[in-house]
């Protein structure tokens, strides 16, 4: 299943035309905040097709039957680029447990590049509901790749992938690869990849607009 947030008119086109802007993306806060609401745009909709059970609670004039989360999702990302979208879940289920995964692209002289996992920390995910945020999916390895270390941990009854902005081809590359038990909700999703594998337009890189500039490996 994949989830287009911006086919239908609301704020997620508002928030997504300041983060691709270069003249506004430059304020990292509001670059982060604007990430963080459209994870919690993702959180909100992901949250309609989760269990829920009966509950009766107590107020001070009676008892209320309310329906709950019959189990909590448990919230992964993707270091660093990540953080300020998976904060935006955050928001909505805060009693969730976390996975943390650091994945990048090294590169190589020649323009290629293979992608490095070199970090785990995550809850038992086995029959779980996951929720694996990443700002871009742009050719969808490192994300299969990540997808496939968590399923080596555990078998998760099914994940959500949450993106800022997609492209055709890495979704295309998700689909092969990845478990069919897999929906995809991006904010915006774009069709064009550059030979290095940027997307086009795109919004640059995520990871630097959010926390600086880094150094080149």
């Amino acid at each position: 299943m994949i989830i287009n947030l911006s086919e239908t008119n609301s704020l997620v086109g508002e928030w997504l035309s300041e983060i691709r802007s270069m003249d506004i993306q430059t304020d990292r806060m509001r670059f982060r905040r604007n990430m963080e609401r459209l994870g919690e745009v993702a959180a909100y909709e992901i949250s309609k097709t989760l269990e829920y059970e009966e509950k009766e609670i107590q107020t001070p004039l009676g008892i209320a039957n309310c329906r709950v989360l019959k189990e909590q999702p448990v919230l992964a990302t993707i270091l660093r680029a990540g953080l300020a979208l998976h904060q935006g879940l955050l928001h909505y289920y805060d009693k969730a447990d976390h996975a943390f995964i650091s994945a990048y692209r090294k590169h190589k002289t020649d323009g290629s590049f293979d992608i490095s996992l070199e970090y785990v920390s995550s809850p038992s995910i086995d029959g779980q509901v996951v929720i694996l945020s990443d700002p871009m999916l742009a050719t969808g390895a490192s994300l299969v790749k990540t997808i496939e270390h968590l399923e080596d941990i555990g078998k998760p009854k099914h994940i959500h992938l949450v993106v800022a902005i997609a492209c055709t081809v890495g979704i295309e590359y998700v689909q092969r690869h990845a478990s069919p038990n897999l929906s995809i909700w991006a904010g915006d999703i774009d069709d064009e990849l550059t030979a290095k594998g940027y997307i086009v337009p795109g919004l640059g890189d995520a990871g630097d607009l959010a926390f600086g500039n880094k150094l080149q490996q």
